[in-house]
């Protein structure tokens, strides 16, 4: 097995290919060859995963780090690891892989070198942050997931993170986009969250504080925070490196697609 078949499996490249857009054509023809999308692919997961940069990766993949980095831009624009997400999801949907029956919601912090949403880091306000705020269901597979400065409280990124949640295919029955219950710490303890939840049929699950403690309702939440620990298997998140917030998400895509698959190929 090559290492392109083993970072972009059969299964995986099958579903990729339902999402890439279509290669740019020359009208008047001509031009260097262009690499083939799996292997783009592969480069990309690697640079995901191992945490190198662009001009650090290996020439056995065949594109160089610069034209692999053009294809990841291209793609990222296109929104095609939101697609991919949201099409391993689906599969796992239809198979009765999501417990949709409590889902939890967190973020973490990281730091940040440059760029769009970037913010003062709330321990050490001398430095800029990212935050990945996300959503799992019960077992931990990532739903919705989003990114905001270090400075942005958790509470703001509640109900955009909800709404992002994919209407998503179900083993009977219409497509579902609403947990049964969701729990959070106490950096969600609002009144006004609470209705907002309520409001859409949700039950909520919310640490307040002075009352309750953290160590009761962590027997449920555990799994995000399992998932945040999978999240740092891509190391290219360990630190936020890129200027644009849109290849961040992408990074942040690629790694929630690659926990999601994984669960679908056991």
């Amino acid at each position: 097995m090559t290492i392109v078949e083993r970072l972009v499996p059969d299964g995986l490249w099958d579903l990729f290919q339902r999402v890439v857009p279509p290669a740019p054509t020359r009208p008047q023809g001509g031009g260097r060859r262009r690499y083939g999308d799996r292997e783009v692919l592969a480069a990309i997961i690697f640079v995901a995963t191992s945490g190198c940069t662009w001009r650090q990766l290996p020439p056995v993949f065949g594109p160089s780090g610069p034209t692999a980095h053009r294809r990841f831009t291209e793609w990222s624009a296109a929104r095609v690891w939101a697609k991919l997400h949201r099409l391993v999801l689906d599969e796992l949907g239809s198979r009765g892989e999501l417990d949709w029956s409590r889902c939890a919601i967190d973020s973490v912090n990281m730091r940040a070198m440059k760029g769009d949403l970037t913010g003062p880091n709330p321990v050490d306000r001398g430095k800029k942050g990212s935050k990945v705020h996300l959503i799992t269901e019960r077992a931990g597979l990532p739903l919705s997931i989003g990114i905001s400065g270090a400075n942005l409280h958790d509470s703001q990124a509640l109900e955009p993170l909800v709404r992002g949640i994919p209407p998503i295919r179900s083993r009977r029955g219409p497509r579902r986009r609403r947990p049964a219950k969701l729990h959070a710490d106490k950096g969600y303890d609002y009144d006004h969250l609470r209705r907002w939840l309520r409001k859409r049929g949700i039950r909520h699950r919310i640490a307040r504080k002075g009352i309750e403690s953290s160590t009761r309702l962590g027997r449920h939440r555990w799994t995000i925070e399992r998932t945040m620990s999978w999240l740092a298997g891509c190391r290219r998140l360990h630190r936020r490196y890129e200027r644009k917030a849109e290849h961040f998400l992408a990074f942040t895509a690629i790694a929630c697609t690659l926990i999601c698959y994984r669960r679908l190929t056991k």
